[in-house]
Parts: C-alpha cells; sequence; structure tokens
C-alpha cells in the first residue's frame, strides 16, 4: 500500500487530524493512533495489548510490536507492502476506536 493511500484511510476516520511528529507523520483524534514513517514503508498504530497480540501473530510478515518500551504499550509496525488496502482500514479503525476514549489517569509520584 502507498504512503498516501494509507493517509487517506487515516484522515476519512471521523475527526482525525495530521500533524508532524519528529520525523513522521501523525494521526490523531483525542490522542495519536498512527504515525506514518517518511519513507512511506512502514506506519505504527497503537492497538491494545490483546489486539497486538492477536494481529501480530495472525500476520506476522507484516505487524510486529515496536522494538522498545512503546511496542509494551500496544505501538505497532506495519510493513504497508505486505497488507491489503482492507486489512489496513481494519487496523485502523481498532486504533481510532482506542484512541476516542479519555485518556487513563496517570498516578501521581510519590
Amino acid at each position: 500500500m502507498a504512503a498516501e493511500t494509507f493517509a487517506q484511510l487515516a484522515l476519512a476516520l471521523d475527526g482525525t487530524t495530521e500533524a508532524p511528529h519528529f520525523d513522521r507523520r501523525a494521526f490523531r483524534t483525542r490522542r495519536t493512533y498512527a504515525t506514518l514513517a517518511a519513507d512511506g514503508q512502514t506506519a505504527n498504530l497503537k492497538l491494545d495489548r490483546d489486539q497486538q497480540e492477536h494481529w501480530c501473530a495472525l500476520l506476522p510478515q507484516a505487524l510486529a510490536p515496536v522494538p522498545n518500551k512503546w511496542g509494551a504499550q500496544g505501538w505497532t509496525m506495519l510493513n504497508l507492502d505486505s497488507l491489503a488496502a482492507d486489512e489496513i482500514r481494519t487496523l485502523l479503525r481498532l486504533a481510532w476506536t482506542a484512541s476516542q476514549s479519555p485518556p487513563r489517569s496517570r498516578k501521581p509520584k510519590a
């Protein structure tokens, strides 16, 4: 899938805006739910841990947890060339839906 098609699918989701995020393009509503690499080869999506585990097992050639603490929080890297448009659309919808809920409150540090 081309990077511009990914961006169009993300922007088609209600309330989504685009903004720069370091060297990536970020897509957000209340919170960022997707980023697109500058080279257009990969994207990252914020899934819940169960969704991440499910989709990474289902499509291991195309998805993997981001290899750092962000991956442990559900951020998942997608190889765009390895996914069909309907798979991307489904994954974007999952990430978008999760971004609609208010962020969890952070406990104050003791």
